[in-house]
């Protein structure tokens, strides 16, 4: 009997699913558009329909359809396939062992905030302060219920002890993050004494945990043993402590309530960007729904390829300590490099003095977030004002006295408009830098072309911008590869196609006579994959016999002399070797054969 996931990928049409992400057009018996997982201008991404398969021949991924939403959603296999199954139709009852690992992690998860939440609402001594303290912070009830926040009391082992009644195994339990084994063998509970954020996945499933420090509240003095080094440093120490990285939740992949606001975020066009748990709360409580929160992680490729789907702009709204400054100049810098429009809140704008974070501002003075997000401010203003305006506010500076400082803070901000994506907003900016310092812009364009040239390459942009690769194939694979596909999209080349098998790698060769055999029919198990490959890849063929053969004549000369070119390294090698050994027969023999191949290659 067909599995769950057979039983999805039956009911569902891939091509009417993936249609809702991606704009699809005939070609031929499949369909092509533009890859959503790279950027590009001329379709690389093929649907077959017949095949239940999908294929990017930029990125060189492909997969099914519970591939596709995995890829696109970020999400782990479980939790893709409930998705499908309920879009379809069939019901999960007996589930294979890769579902059974992550669901067991949901129900765990949704047990442990469960456990928090009536911690929390406990008519307690310690739910008193820690129901205090959030009060304290401006947050309201609706808020606290609405995105399940709760308490971990003070113990050990209270939360593994529970899950342990519920029937949970603990090594499930330790999996999950919820607990740490220590030097004695034992197990603690890896959040102690701390209000408890649920982080939730894009379709509000909990996939792990923060945990703040509640004020007051020494993690270190619950139960269990007096011994320090029984606790990790990181739980006892730390005002903040996160999950670690399971099978659900990935910190580079998450972020803060995303879940909560991505419909908000896709109506808006635009993402306010804060850095904590309460910066998040406050604001989405303020009427700022279009919020989401780094939650102290560095801000990554992942997390802007989500939101890319959904907005064009980002609003930086961090704290106004120096770290805060710091990690705003990082968003800018990526963001602007992933072709967003970037802003920064400014209170300044409104005349309040600066206050340290938002959940300040709108417990201070509700109403004024979204007044400031709307008047938020464009990011390269943030540089021009750090390192620009203090040198040129006063135009009778003594130019010459300083001139090594001018050059470096032009440059430094030079420098950051060379890390945008668009043109246009680079040619801008330079434009506003010589009305700042009265520098003209073709001595601007040449020093930004200077630093252009060097090779200072930003790390981060290198990852934004770089394709995935998951399958790297040489030159003579891909020649082979389209030599095998212009043969599937005309008959009349496969025999001269065929009659140079003797210059295809092994698999290629096996696959020649597999493709063209009863269509492909007497494919091995092992090259069903390529064959797939090459069958999707004839989908870009073009339908003109006669430039087919033109091109097939080329691309057979061109294998080989890439054939011949690989036999002329080994002869290489082998004259190397003759000389070293002194070995004149050899070397003679070898001359001869490295002779006959470049007239092979002179003559292809």
């Amino acid at each position: 009997m067909p599995d769950t996931a057979e039983l999805v990928k039956e009911k569902l049409d891939i091509a009417e699913f993936i249609r809702g992400y991606v704009v699809l057009s005939s070609a031929g018996k499949n369909l092509k558009g533009l890859c959503p997982f790279h950027k590009e201008k001329t379709p690389s991404f093929i649907v077959s329909p017949e095949r239940d398969s999908w294929h990017c021949f930029g990125c060189n991924i492909g997969g099914d359809v519970i591939a596709f939403l995995m890829r696109y959603e970020n999400l782990e296999f479980l939790e893709a396939l409930r998705i499908l199954a309920e879009k379809a139709g069939v019901e999960m009852r007996g589930r294979a062992p890769e579902e059974r690992q992550y669901g067991v992690l949901y129900e765990i998860n949704h047990a442990a905030c469960e456990f928090f939440r009536n911690a929390l609402a406990a008519e307690t001594a310690v739910g008193g302060v820690a129901r205090n303290y959030l009060d304290e912070r401006g947050l309201k009830q609706e808020i606290i219920n609405e995105f399940e926040i709760g308490f971990a009391p003070n113990a050990s082992d209270a939360l593994s002890r529970h899950l342990s009644k519920a029937g949970f195994k603990i090594q499930d339990v330790e999996r999950a993050g919820l607990v740490f084994k220590t030097e004695r063998g034992t197990f603690w509970d890896r959040f102690r004494g701390r209000i408890m954020f649920p982080l939730h996945n894009h379709f509000g499933k909990v996939v792990g945990f923060t945990g703040r420090v509640l004020p007051h509240e020494d993690p270190e003095s619950g139960e269990g043993p007096s011994n320090a080094k029984a606790v990790s440093a990181e739980t006892t120490l730390a005002k903040y402590v996160n999950s670690p990285e399971t099978p659900l939740f990935s910190k580079s992949k998450l972020l803060f309530g995303y879940w909560k606001s991505k419909s908000a975020i896709r109506e808006a066009k635009a993402a306010v960007m804060v850095e904590g748990q309460m910066d998040f709360l406050m604001s989405y409580q303020d009427g700022v729904k279009n919020v989401i929160a780094t939650s102290g992680t560095a801000l990554t490729s992942d997390h802007l390829k989500q939101l890319k789907r959904s907005a064009d702009t980002i609003i930086i709204a961090f704290d106004t300590d120096e770290a805060g400054q710091a990690a705003t100049e990082r968003v800018i810098d990526l963001a602007g490099a992933a072709d967003f429009t970037v802003k920064i809140v400014n209170q300044k704008s409104l005349g309040k003095e600066a206050m340290k974070d938002p959940a300040d501002i709108v417990k201070e003075s509700p109403g004024t977030m979204a007044q400031l997000v709307a008047a938020a401010e464009p990011a390269m203003r943030h540089y021009f004002d750090r390192y620009l305006v203090p040198l040129f506010a006063v135009r009778n500076v003594e130019v010459n006295q300083d001139m090594a400082s001018i050059k470096r803070s032009v440059r430094m901000v030079l420098s950051k408009i060379k890390l945008l994506a668009s043109p246009v907003e680079q040619a801008h900016w330079v434009r506003e830098v010589g009305s700042v310092t009265g520098v003209s812009e073709p001595h601007l364009f040449a020093e930004l072309e200077a630093l252009r040239n060097q090779k200072k390459e930003n790390a981060a942009l290198h990852e934004l911008q770089s394709v995935p690769d998951e399958t790297i194939f040489s030159r003579r694979d891909l020649i082979a590869q389209r030599l095998c596909s212009l043969g599937i999209a005309d008959t009349a080349l496969r025999a001269e196609i065929v009659n140079q098998t003797s210059f295809f790698h092994a698999p290629y060769a096996r696959l020649l006579a597999a493709l063209f055999q009863d269509e492909g029919k007497g494919a091995p198990p092992e090259l069903a994959t390529l064959a797939d490959l090459v069958r999707l890849r004839s989908s870009f063929e073009m339908t003109d016999p006669k430039a087919m053969k033109e091109e097939a004549g080329e691309l057979i000369r061109t294998l080989k002399r890439e054939f011949y070119r690989d036999q002329q390294g080994v002869v290489r090698r082998a004259i190397q070797r003759a000389e070293k050994e002194g070995d004149e027969t050899r070397l003679a023999e070898s001359l001869r054969e490295f002779d006959r191949i470049a007239k092979e290659i002179y003559n292809a």
